[in-house]
């Protein structure tokens, strides 16, 4: 298994191949992206997001996309957006290997933490999580506006 970075450190889309063939992995998990999936996602990369993906035998098997911030009470972090594996193979270590990737790239930026978020209805991907040593910290809380 090979992670290959879809951008480089500025946000820019380096492996523009890499990314059309994500797409599908990508809508496992976010079957509501719009169906011009590269600009949707260039607006995410403008916004600060990154994209890695995880590669067997030239095809996409896992997807990350993440971004680096600082806050007040925690300073450096990584939060990944989202993170899927391809439905055909889950747990076969792909999950493991990316959040790895991220886990080292996030040290190697000074962060302090990673943080995500996950649907309270996805219990298989938190008992993933928890085997990989995540804790919940806090409760998210959110208001849809108008």
């Amino acid at each position: 298994m090979e992670i290959i970075r879809i951008t480089d450190d500025a946000r820019r889309v380096i492996e523009p191949g890499w990314l059309a063939r994500a797409e599908p992995v990508h809508r496992q998990l976010r079957p509501t992206l719009p169906a011009d999936y590269s600009a949707r996602m260039a607006q995410i990369f403008h916004a600060g997001g990154e994209m890695c993906v995880a590669v067997i035998d030239e095809a996409v098997v896992g997807v990350a996309v993440f971004r680096s911030y600082e806050n007040t009470r925690h300073g450096k972090r990584l939060y990944v957006d989202d993170l899927v594996t391809d439905e055909s193979n889950r747990s076969s270590g792909i999950g493991h290997a990316l959040l790895a990737y991220l886990e080292r790239l996030a040290g190697a930026r000074g962060g302090h933490s990673i943080d995500l978020d996950s649907g309270t209805q996805r219990t298989r991907a938190h008992r993933f999580y928890f085997r990989e040593g995540y804790v919940i910290p806090s409760f998210v809380f959110r208001k849809d506006l108008p």
